[in-house]
């Protein structure tokens, strides 16, 4: 049996050739990154629990996130830290302040926090990298501080390694 759906103009179309959205799986609960835990202890209204949401997507909330994406990007000088200290509305920094510093500012643009999920990744160098992942209902997309271009978690050049609860930040995921 084929299945269909009314279209704009309410004509029907197959959904027989629509991709599933593409999730991120978590497995079992792992350690947060130290670092992680000591941010969340110094600034506790960035880590507290809350409901799940995902963020619908339109072309208002795709705006918003590449703005933010964009605009972050550009005000943080990139330094590579020696110490592994992760900060926000910072001046300059790494991978992991310029995520904090997304998830921030998208939360005061009205996104809710369950959305914003901080990971930890590998580059294709085996760098450890740090992204924001946001939670849509297109699936979850990357914002990376490496380039202004919003991607599907899984057509990056990231082999994963754990993700943040939406539920409850300071919970982590591994992931495969």
């Amino acid at each position: 049996m084929e299945a269909h759906a009314a279209g704009i103009s309410g004509f029907a179309r197959s959904l027989n050739n629509v991709e599933a959205v593409k999730r991120i799986s978590m497995q079992r609960t792992t350690l947060a990154p130290f670092s992680y835990v000591l941010f969340c202890k110094k600034n506790p209204g960035d880590c507290r629990p809350s409901a799940t949401a995902t963020i619908a997507w339109n072309s208002q909330s795709r705006r918003l996130l590449e703005r933010v994406n964009r605009q972050v990007n550009r005000a943080i000088k990139p330094r590579n830290e020696r110490s592994d200290v992760w900060n926000v509305d910072t001046a300059s920094g790494d991978c992991e302040d310029f995520a904090l510093t997304k998830r921030r500012a998208l939360i005061r643009a009205g996104i809710p926090a369950s959305s914003l999920l901080m990971a930890v990744a590998r580059t294709r160098h085996g760098e450890g990298h740090a992204v924001l992942v946001a939670r849509t209902t297109a699936g979850d997309f990357v914002l990376d501080n490496r380039g202004n271009v919003l991607r599907e978690w899984h057509r990056t050049d990231l082999s994963w390694l754990k993700i943040a609860s939406a539920e409850n930040p300071r919970i982590w995921y591994a992931m495969n």
